[in-house]
């Protein structure tokens, strides 16, 4: 059994935007490197009924990171949680989504605005619900990896 070390939350600064990115980005982060060296096949298995597996969870956040900040549409939400592609093509991908979130992020000085090219949501908005996917399949990620090999920690 593998054992990480947690990783506290992050100290960002005072501002409302470095506290929401702070914490997105340690999410993002955390989401990573709990799929990051998952051994092939068993990141691809389904652990529970519903069928969610761990390189799928990754996959899944990639499509809502670039939905929700690049723009780009989705045409099928189920179809995001599936893909034969191996662990590392996964995570470099998703790494590649947040780059270019986070450059488009940089560009937004104000929260109450819509993201840019849009009428709505406003960027506050689309930090917070990114805090809360990420979060939320962060955690469906922290059991799965347990349940494959052992690894704990964030």
């Amino acid at each position: 059994m593998a054992r990480r070390r947690d990783t506290p939350p992050p100290r960002t600064g005072s501002s409302e935007t470095e506290v929401l990115r702070g914490f997105l980005d340690y999410l993002r982060t955390s989401v990573a490197a709990k799929v990051d060296g998952a051994p092939e096949p068993e990141a691809h298995a389904a652990a529970v009924p519903s069928g969610t597996n761990l390189v799928g969870l990754l996959n899944h956040l990639t499509f809502v990171e670039r939905s929700l900040f690049l723009g780009e549409t989705v045409r099928s939400w189920p179809s995001t949680f599936r893909t034969k592609d191996s662990v590392a093509d996964v995570v470099a991908r998703y790494r590649e989504a947040v780059k270019l979130a986070d450059e488009l992020l940089d560009s937004c000085p104000d929260l109450a605005a819509p993201l840019p090219g849009r009428d709505g949501p406003s960027v506050r908005w689309a930090l917070t619900h990114m805090i809360e996917e990420t979060g939320r399949h962060a955690g469906h990620a922290d059991i799965l990896r347990e349940l494959i090999d052992g690894t704990t920690g964030r």
